[in-house]
């Protein structure tokens, strides 16, 4: 067969979906299944997204334009592919004989006060049309399966859960490693983090509050680093930081280097990651690799990501919170014990599945 997977997005944004799509092409080059794929780059892309022994092609249509389904079929058109899989959501009206996508989450429809406008006009204008179009449906969870099925009326049987992988480099760290990353970055030994974008719907501001209360019973917790860069109205999210009078003991790290990630998870005390909603959650599994235990939301998919590991908390309760970061403050055993839980937990996570699902579904449809 020849298969097209569009990775234009690549070209756009990184972490997240774009995450998704570099691992996923990957993870399908090394399983040298005897097919013809064709990763399709943006004009804007610097380098090929295409590993070695995979295909690469140039489209000239930009992402999430008005007329994006449209134009994007016509140049489509010379490929005459069997498959074509979009990775975020929205297909062309007609690139392949058969068309997949993989919707990763519902935010804007379950919350639509915390994506921007722009994301509501392109995804809930559409996904609706994207659904009942693709021949076949990949999802990150079992929660995101769900809510297609219960918001949208998606058959259960036309989507397939394939959980997402861990890079092999997320891994416990030598002391060295530790070190470096601290002193680069101007880092304490130890501290409570967060990784994430800075936007409404990760609570980074209940987080800070929860870490107030925290602060409040046990005056001499580490501090607070918050990692990652500036999304949708960030500005009320630093803003919040700041009235709330933690001085020193609340941390803000943008845009650090993906090298550093692994060191980062592995000084943490704890990775908390309190959001409303999450199509997945990889920090949560990066820092379970890297021997970090988890805090996380009791909703969405990031239970389903955890399992047993670690603690699962109200994300509107500020209570709730801080009391799980107290418990991994105070309880040492606990925290040993969840360490190597979540070790063998994340082990459990591979791309190489993850791939063998979506050759699985593309194979199915011919």
């Amino acid at each position: 067969m020849r298969i097209g997977l569009d990775a234009r997005l690549l070209a756009y944004r990184t972490g997240g979906i774009s995450t998704y799509i570099a691992q996923l092409l990957r993870a399908l080059a090394e399983l040298d299944s005897g097919h013809d794929f064709v990763a399709f780059k943006s004009r804007k892309a610097k380098q090929s997204p295409a590993p070695a022994g995979m295909r690469c092609a140039t489209l000239w249509t930009p992402c999430h334009h008005r007329f994006e389904r449209t134009a994007l079929s016509a140049e489509l058109a010379r490929f005459r592919l069997d498959v074509l899989h979009s990775p975020d959501f929205i297909p062309p009206r007609r690139g392949a004989r058969r068309h997949i996508i993989t919707v990763h989450d519902l935010t804007f429809l379950h919350y639509p006060q915390y994506v921007t406008a722009e994301s509501r006009r392109y995804y809930n204008g559409q996904i609706e049309a994207a659904v009942r179009q693709a021949d076949h449906i990949l999802t990150d969870s079992q929660a995101s399966r769900d809510d297609m099925v219960t918001m949208l009326g998606v058959p259960e049987g036309k989507i397939t859960v394939h959980r997402l992988g861990i890079e092999p480099r997320f891994r416990p760290q030598p002391p060295e490693e530790l070190a470096r990353v601290r002193q680069r970055h101007a880092l304490p030994e130890s501290y409570f983090l967060f990784v994430g974008t800075f936007e409404p719907r990760k609570n980074i501001i209940g987080l800070v509050d929860a870490y107030g209360v925290l602060r409040g019973r046990q005056p001499t917790a580490p501090p607070l680093v918050i990692a990652g860069s500036r999304g949708w109205l960030y500005e009320e999210t630093m803003a919040h930081i700041e009235r709330a009078g933690l001085g020193g003991s609340a941390l803000v790290r943008e845009n650090l280097p993906t090298e550093d990630l692994p060191g980062l998870y592995g000084n943490a005390l704890a990775l908390i990651t309190p959001s409303f909603y999450e199509g997945f959650g990889l920090p949560a599994l990066e820092a379970m690799a890297c021997g970090t235990l988890p805090i996380v939301s009791n909703r969405s998919s990031l239970p389903e990501v955890t399992g047993d590991v670690g603690a699962l908390v109200e994300p509107e309760s500020v209570d709730s919170i801080a009391g799980a970061m107290e418990r991994a403050l105070l309880d040492e055993p606990w925290r040993t014990e969840q360490r190597a839980a979540g070790l063998a937990r994340a082990a459990t996570f591979r791309w190489e599945d993850t791939a063998r699902t979506a050759l699985a579904a593309y194979t199915r449809l011919t």
